[in-house]
Formats: C-alpha cells, sequence, structure tokens
C-alpha cells in the first residue's frame, strides 16, 4: 500500500533510485512541493569540493558535513536560492555547481555559496541511504 498523491504531497518521505543517474549528472525530483537536487559528482569534482579552504567561504561547512560518508560522490540538496527562493541551475557558474541567474548567486559542486548577494549554502534536506543505489529523503 503507498500513500496518495495527497499525502505524498504533504511531505511524506519520498525514496530515489539513484543507479540511472550517471556519474557528472544532476536530477531534480520533488519533496514537499521543493526542488531537491541529487548530483553524482565525478572524482574531480568531490575534489575540488574538499580541497576548498573551509574558512574562506561565507558560510563555513566542509563538504564531508554536507554528505554523507561513504557515499561522498552523492550530493543532495534543496534547489531553492538562499537569496530569494529562485531556482538554480545546475553545473553553471565559475564552480561548476549551481548559478542562480536572478541576481547572480554562485554556488560550488558541494552546493556552498561562493559568490553573490546569498547569505548561505543550499540546505541539505534530511534523507538516509537505504542501500548502495537508493536514498530516502525526508
Amino acid at each position: 500500500m503507498n500513500p496518495d498523491a495527497s499525502t505524498i504531497a504533504a511531505g511524506a518521505p519520498i525514496e530515489v533510485d539513484l543507479a540511472p543517474i550517471a556519474e557528472g549528472q544532476d536530477v531534480k525530483v520533488f519533496w514537499r512541493g521543493k526542488p531537491i537536487y541529487i548530483s553524482h559528482r565525478t572524482k574531480k569534482q568531490v575534489e575540488a569540493a574538499r580541497s576548498v579552504n573551509v574558512a574562506s567561504l561565507p558560510d563555513p561547512q566542509s563538504d564531508e558535513a554536507r554528505t554523507k560518508s561513504g557515499h561522498e560522490q552523492w550530493l543532495v540538496v534543496i534547489g531553492i536560492c538562499t537569496h530569494l527562493g529562485c531556482i538554480p541551475i545546475a553545473h553553471e557558474g565559475s564552480y561548476d555547481g549551481f548559478f542562480c541567474p536572478c541576481h547572480g548567486s554562485v554556488y560550488d559542486t558541494s552546493g556552498r555559496i561562493r559568490q553573490g548577494p546569498a547569505p548561505a549554502n543550499l540546505p541539505v534536506p534530511p534523507y538516509t541511504f537505504v542501500s548502495d543505489t537508493k536514498i530516502q529523503i525526508g
């Protein structure tokens, strides 16, 4: 028995199969009416995110704090710009992360704010790995 569409829209947890997401690809799903970006980061993207001096960031947070141990290649963030609530574009901007064209906020491959007016990083929703190829959001 599965919950009906209104229950899911109200915030029931959703499961996402990661198997079809190719390395370097992002997908967008919706949870609680919010866009969720799931990024299958390349080794290069993970290394770039982890090599940043956290103290230099406007909203200091390590990549390790934004991903799950053992699953560092996966980034899961709420795709709403922390400036004014616009939807950023994946794989855009100076850091190959996310770019909000409305006012120019630029996020890196860890969803951390690097340039522009946004005051904070893209939020990480509550999620868990239920298997190596499936996550539950919510």
